[in-house]
């Protein structure tokens, strides 16, 4: 049976209720054959939304240590052009961006209008691991929800179309990749103390993305739960969906002015 990449407003979400492993009964080549197809489409329609400069489009990146953020974006950075293009990722806050409010960051990381942002985390970083790692008290990070919601419909107001994919993995998965990056040399760097110590929280993680998840899957801006055990299903389901978003928006070269042909010497 296919497994649902949405859930309507207002359904509870649970990842248990999500099988990380799905693909579609597709292998690897055919899956990779497609995602390159539409990488080649994506390219032409980040091109036309770049020359008609009156909308953007958001793809939030979000999931658990290695679910796969970087590999989604060097997916789709390899079929748009840089010119079309901002990536954003969000590390822990500064103290500058500590002493604003958690969405300033944020919102000043959107994109302007003709450009696709992709977000590497995101502002769900604020109701999910600090609820984990106790860093706000509970009836502040439970108003974010609200607070959230209201700030995507602004930019859905602004001609700013979100794209909210949550990477999901399994815990045995996250296990093998956490074991294959310290083993790799060109991987290490990218695992500190922190990866390991939240590992353990994993059901407390589980948890916070499940509420995440429900409270703040709108009309406006819905979650796509995406299968992420094998990578390149992944990569597929991302590249289908920022497609198909950028296709139902049908960005459109802006008008050509005539009388300019009777001015060129």
């Amino acid at each position: 049976m296919p497994q649902p990449l949405t859930l309507p407003a207002g359904r509870d979400i649970r990842l248990a209720d999500f099988d990380a492993d799905y693909h579609e009964d597709l292998d690897r080549t055919a899956a990779e054959a497609e995602t390159r197809k539409h990488c080649d489409k994506l390219d032409e329609l980040a091109y036309r939304l770049f020359a008609e400069a009156k909308r953007a489009v958001i793809v939030v990146l979000q999931g658990i240590d290695t679910s796969g953020k970087d590999g989604t974006i060097r997916m789709i950075a390899s079929g748009v052009s840089p010119q079309c293009l901002d990536v954003k990722s969000f590390k822990a806050p500064s103290a500058l961006e500590l002493s604003h409010d958690f969405l300033w960051r944020v919102h000043a990381a959107v994109p302007a209008h003709g450009r696709i942002g992709i977000f590497n985390r995101s502002h769900y970083e604020d109701v999910v691991v600090v609820r984990v790692r106790k860093l706000v008290p509970k009836n502040v990070w439970k108003e974010r929800y609200a607070q959230i919601n209201a700030f995507e419909k602004l930019l859905r107001d602004g001609n700013v179309t979100i794209v909210k994919c949550f990477l999901h993995i399994s815990n045995k998965e996250q296990r093998q990749r956490l074991e294959d990056r310290l083993h790799d040399p060109t991987k290490q760097w990218k695992l500190g103390p922190s990866d390991i110590e939240d590992r353990r929280l994993w059901d407390d993680f589980q948890k916070a993305y499940d509420d995440a998840l429900t409270q703040c899957n709108t009309e406006e801006a819905p979650w796509h739960i995406v299968p992420s055990d094998k990578k390149w299903y992944r990569n597929l389901v991302v590249a289908r969906l920022l497609r198909t978003t950028l296709e139902r928006i049908d960005p459109q070269f802006p008008p050509f002015d005539s009388s300019l042909l009777s001015k060129l010497d």
